[in-house]
């Protein structure tokens, strides 16, 4: 039988903050990476005590590897004028583990429906712009155990090979933890055996997620 391996996903490294003024409304963006959805929603509690003379507080979050829990709230705009537009942002970006509040200080001037779609789309659209992305591809983690004589050489593999090097331990021996994309598992248990002449040993540390980079 076949094993499911998820695809990867992006996300933000770190929170960013905008403003953009239109007809006279500020329009602050909060765009913030969150594990899930509490620390969603601390960040909107968070905003919300920062601005509480906002006339708007605007929300929409997407979690999960495949981006599969999403949620809006339009905090008194019309219905459909804020939440959605700004979760089609994110959806828009593929982006997920992150959460959008956006501020709105009203300037006296009413922007119509269309109006406030276009404005809170564009307020998260132009911080995700402003956003270091970050790729997550699924990996095997293990950690193999190993002479000091050869942990340099099977380091030099995992780089030349793209293969994630997390936690180096040093004691009487050195233990590697490496993360490994999947089709490269059995790969990986040949190359380290050769250059351990079998010596090495390696433990399962189960799936997940590892950051191989910024996205350009």
């Amino acid at each position: 039988m076949t094993t499911f391996v998820p695809p990867g996903y992006r996300t933000i490294a770190a929170p960013v903050e905008t403003e953009q003024e239109i007809k006279r409304s500020r329009f602050i963006c909060f765009l913030t990476p969150v594990a899930d959805e509490e620390e969603a929603r601390a960040e909107i509690a968070r905003v919300r005590a920062l601005h509480p003379k906002a006339r708007h507080h605007c929300t929409a979050f997407v979690l999960g590897e495949r981006g599969q829990l999403k949620r809006s709230n339009d905090d008194g705009e019309p219905s459909g004028t804020a939440g959605a537009p700004m979760l089609d942002a994110i959806d828009g970006s593929e982006l997920t583990f992150v959460v959008a509040i956006v501020v709105r200080y009203f300037g006296g001037i009413l922007l119509g429906a269309g109006g406030l779609t276009r404005a809170y789309r564009a307020a998260v659209a132009e911080a995700v712009t402003h956003a270091k992305i970050l790729r997550f591809e699924p990996r095997e983690r293990i950690a193999v155990t190993l002479d000091y004589s050869t942990a340099a050489v099977v380091e030099a593999e995992a780089l030349r090979r793209g293969w994630s090097i997390g936690e180096v331990e040093y004691g009487a021996a050195v233990t590697l933890r490496l993360g490994i994309p999947p089709e490269d598992r059995e790969v990986a248990a040949e190359r380290i055996a050769a250059h351990t002449a079998g010596a090495a040993t390696i433990v399962d540390e189960g799936f997940g997620f590892v950051s191989v980079g910024a996205v350009e």
